[in-house]
């Protein structure tokens, strides 16, 4: 059976982007969140989305503009998921609150709902319960931004119905995704069990004052002739989201994480930093210094050669390759 109608619990960065990418192969999407203040934020997003579309994609303005009229909103869930042959779940990566929102779920969706998660780092079979379908259930992880990376990582649990996993996948490629099927859970699929260590040992540099984040990440780029660090990195994902992953890993023991997480509340969070989204995070937007011409330049008086974009063949653009 080929899904033609979805529902996208969360619109925040990643759940606007699945919506958007859903509803421009044609599918009808619903998009559901807490409020209309949140929902407010995401139209704007969207709105934002048919220009990258046209400019990334080659897509017309016409194909671009016309996904709008097919995605509508609601902070009422039960209507926001009635005849939903899926929903995908894109809330916060914080365990007590996506096993409360599946519950609530469970009792408003048609019984042969599939549910899909998006979690970057938990393991879906650790909220399969909660959803009251596990045979029903999987983990579907989108990389951002969606339209560039296109992938999609399909991990089913222990109890997945091999056809609701196989549905998935097709789902997937339907909607302009390169489908990476996994055969086991892992926790962090495959994009990010080889990013976050990355990040976080970014992240764990800075916090133990060996160095600072531009310094990272024109490291980073030097090192590797990759187009941006891990600090533009995680603005794009978006420091919550750091945040949250760091606290989780935090909150099993592992003390460098506790201060990754107090970090990024003191020095971040608190002060409504929060990456691209709110146009600061390690860098100021819309014009962050890693795009500047003289970002990778010896400094004054250093006697080595110095390194631009035309050198290094750097790309001098917005990051691209982000997941989480």
């Amino acid at each position: 059976m080929s899904i033609k109608h979805v529902t996208v619990c969360g619109g925040g960065v990643l759940g606007s982007q699945i919506a958007f990418q859903t509803a421009f192969h044609g599918v009808d999407v619903r998009v559901y969140d807490i409020s209309q203040e949140a929902l407010v934020k995401t139209k704007a997003a969207l709105e934002l989305l048919p220009h990258r579309y046209q400019h990334d994609l080659h897509a017309t303005a016409e194909q671009a503009e016309a996904v709008l009229g097919r995605i509508m909103f609601f902070t009422d869930l039960r209507e926001a998921v009635k005849g939903a042959q899926l929903v995908i779940e894109a809330i916060p990566e914080v365990m007590d609150i996506k096993t409360a929102f599946y519950r609530e779920l469970a009792g408003v969706a048609d019984t042969d709902t599939i549910f899909a998660t998006n979690t970057s780092t938990l393991l879906p079979s650790q909220m399969m319960e909660a959803t009251g379908r596990p045979a029903q259930f999987l983990a579907l992880h989108f990389a951002n931004p969606v339209w560039i990376h296109n992938t999609a990582e399909i991990m089913p649990t222990p109890k997945t119905a091999p056809q609701v996993f196989d549905q998935i996948v097709a789902f997937a490629r339907k909607i302009g995704m390169v489908a990476l099927p996994l055969h086991k859970e892992q926790r962090g699929y495959i994009i990010n069990t080889l990013s976050v260590p990355l990040l976080m040992a970014a992240l764990k540099l800075v916090v133990e004052d060996v160095t600072d984040p531009h310094t990272v990440d024109k490291t980073w780029m030097i090192a590797t002739r990759a187009p941006t660090g891990p600090f533009a990195s995680l603005d794009v994902i978006g420091l919550t989201t750091a945040y949250n992953i760091s606290k989780a890993a935090g909150d099993r023991g592992n003390e460098v994480n506790i201060a990754i997480a107090r970090y990024l509340k003191e020095h971040y969070l608190d002060q409504g930093k929060l990456g691209v989204a709110s146009g600061e995070g390690f860098y100021k937007y819309p014009d962050p210094a890693y795009l500047d011409e003289d970002f990778l330049k010896a400094l004054p008086g250093f006697q080595g050669a110095e390194v631009s974009s035309e050198s290094s063949g750097l790309s001098r653009e917005q990051p691209r390759c982000r997941s989480l």
